[in-house]
């Protein structure tokens, strides 16, 4: 058994530690963003109403696929504190209970989201070509879900392991391919916003398929095991009580941001598309501090199985004036080079009104941007510690009782226009972290989960 990647995390110094775990799963979930950046970049050459279709649906595939982040949190810190706690055999079970019912849930959701694509559209108040664009680009993305959920399983197992990189390095090869075949389905086929998602859905396909085989021939530490299987009573209830949590908080989330487009659908088609454009610019610029969180959930699950919480306060102090100096460098670079930032990523100038709205919506979420890297730290605290209920709190809190508030606020009480929502978007981010932060003080979240 090689315990060498289980001995720096627990012994190694934490900068190191922070920074190899963190660094693939830095490039992985840029790689991850690219595979909506090269949609939406493929898709802006054809037009702003098309570019704008590809965001306005993100949140309601969020919201099906909540789950299975759940679950793979879930795995994340249950496994992790296993491994701590040199409990291999039991991670075993664990790894084989959560991918058999990960896939089971992700072919269910996959089947009544495209079923149930058209309605959905309509109620969120689209029409037109809009709505037309909307729903093909749906219907299609909702087929990947299966993939989508096998690799998050594969990606959980893996980083609870400390192996980082061999996740990175599939997820490279699958966004190569996708950015290939993006122009080929999309222009050479001619078939537009069904070609971007085409070329996503066999990307993501070829990727779970990698991903599965690696873990049952290559891993280490964790081997999942089907041979006789049986679902486990006792192990699927600390699933569902651990992940759960963390899948209502993302699907309030999505649930929160498919208001929040219904909203700002409101303003018109270019506020949206600005929108999309915007928060695509900001998760690339957002990478580095989104995997120095992740890399925390392994590092925290750990050293709380192996019973050095000390040493997980220590991780976490850490991590944190990391994120906050990469955030700082990302801000800058935004602030200076807006308009250039904003030009490359709306290809199509068919409409100078979504240019100069992103410009403005970009200045304003720059500003926030730390505290954006904050969040995402206590993400990873909550999440590795298995206390899935604080990170449930910051997702639904910052978006339900802050951000969505203040956006009605300033629309019906304001002159402000599409400002009012900018606005909110990055004061929502400053209240949450505050929130994260008295809960990380009272300390609860040092209870370990598995006994």
């Amino acid at each position: 058994m090689d315990t060498k990647k289980r001995d720096f995390i627990l012994r190694g110094s934490l900068y190191k530690v922070i920074l190899t775990l963190g660094l693939p799963i830095m490039i992985n979930n840029l790689i991850q963003t690219l595979y909506n950046l090269a949609d939406g970049v493929w898709v802006s050459k054809i037009g702003s109403t098309e570019f704008a279709a590809t965001s306005f649906v993100w949140p309601v595939n969020f919201l099906f696929i909540s789950l299975g982040i759940g679950i793979s949190i879930a795995g994340t810190s249950i496994i992790s504190q296993l491994i701590g706690a040199e409990k291999y055999e039991e991670a075993n079970k664990y790894a084989s209970q959560i991918i058999v019912a990960s896939l089971i849930c992700s072919v269910f959701f996959s089947i009544i989201g495209y079923i149930s694509s058209p309605f959905i559209i309509s109620v969120m108040g689209a029409t037109g070509s809009f709505a037309e664009y909307s729903n093909i680009y749906l219907r299609i993305t909702f087929l990947d879900m299966p993939f989508m959920f096998l690799f998050f399983n594969f990606n959980s197992i893996m980083n609870s392991q400390g192996n980082t990189i061999m996740p990175t390095v599939l997820s490279g090869i699958s966004a190569v391919l996708n950015v290939i075949l993006d122009p080929i389905f999309i222009f050479t086929f001619n078939m537009g916003v069904a070609g971007a998602a085409i070329a996503t859905l066999i990307a993501k396909a070829l990727l779970a398929f990698a991903g599965i085989y690696i873990l049952m021939k290559k891993s280490t530490m964790v081997k999942p095991c089907f041979k006789n299987f049986k679902f486990d009573k006792l192990i699927i209830k600390k699933i569902i009580k651990i992940g759960i949590p963390s899948s209502i908080g993302q699907s309030g989330s999505a649930l929160g941001f498919i208001v929040l487009n219904s909203f700002i659908a409101s303003y018109g088609t270019a506020t949206l598309a600005a929108f999309a454009m915007v928060n695509r610019i900001t998760s690339l610029i957002m990478q580095p501090a989104m995997g120095i969180g992740a890399a925390l959930t392994s590092i925290v699950g750990q050293n709380l199985g192996s019973n050095q919480a000390e040493r997980v306060k220590e991780a976490f102090m850490k991590s944190l004036k990391l994120t906050i100096s990469f955030s700082i460098i990302g801000c800058a670079f935004l602030i200076f080079w807006d308009n250039e930032v904003v030009g490359f990523f709306m290809q199509s100038k068919d409409d100078m009104e979504v240019i100069s709205q992103g410009i403005t919506y970009l200045q304003y979420i720059s500003i926030s941007m730390p505290l954006m890297g904050i969040f995402s730290i206590f993400q990873g605290i909550f999440q590795g510690s298995g206390h899935t209920k604080y990170s449930m709190a910051m997702e639904i809190g910052r978006l339900w009782f802050v951000r969505l508030p203040m956006i009605l606020l300033f629309k019906h009480f304001t002159s402000t226009g599409s400002i009012g929502i900018w606005f909110s978007m990055s004061f929502s981010n400053l209240i949450v972290c505050m929130y994260g932060y008295w809960v990380y003080r009272r300390g609860k979240w040092q209870r370990k989960v598995i006994k």
